[in-house]
């Protein structure tokens, strides 16, 4: 899948108006998961993402591997996205959760459980997985 594919994809199942709101969701959530997992983890989900939004996962802007809950991932998710109302939190979490339903779509099923070993079973992260879930 290229990049016009992987936005639209986003665009279209958030029903979001424009490009660049698919781009904010997509950035804003890979450059979190980012954050999240171990480097190399995140270096091997990036290398089969289109170049135009891989470099989102490889060049968190803090240290991979950070340890931080599910709330913790949507605020962050949330403030990049540039969203303001506190109300917006749902929508950042499902913007989150279908950006990753793409992402599943583009890499193998053994770099999303290499994702999801790493993320705490009990913390709440398998809301992240719900659409992915859904669908298989």
């Amino acid at each position: 899948m290229n990049f016009d594919e992987f936005t639209g994809q986003v665009q279209h199942r958030l029903s979001l108006p424009g490009t660049g709101e698919a781009v904010r969701a997509i950035r804003a959530t890979l450059t979190t998961l980012g954050e999240r997992v171990q480097e190399g983890e995140a270096n091997d989900l990036a290398g089969s993402l289109p170049m135009e939004i891989d470099y989102y996962l490889t060049d968190a802007v803090a240290d991979h591997g950070q340890r931080f809950d599910w709330s913790e991932f949507i605020t962050r998710v949330w403030e990049r996205e540039g969203m303001t109302d506190r109300d917006d939190r749902a929508d950042a979490a499902y913007h989150a959760r279908v950006v990753l339903d793409v992402v599943t779509e583009v890499v193998s099923p053994n770099e999303i459980r290499q994702i999801r070993d790493q993320l705490p079973a009990d913390d709440g992260w398998d809301e992240l997985f719900e659409v992915v879930d859904q669908e298989r």
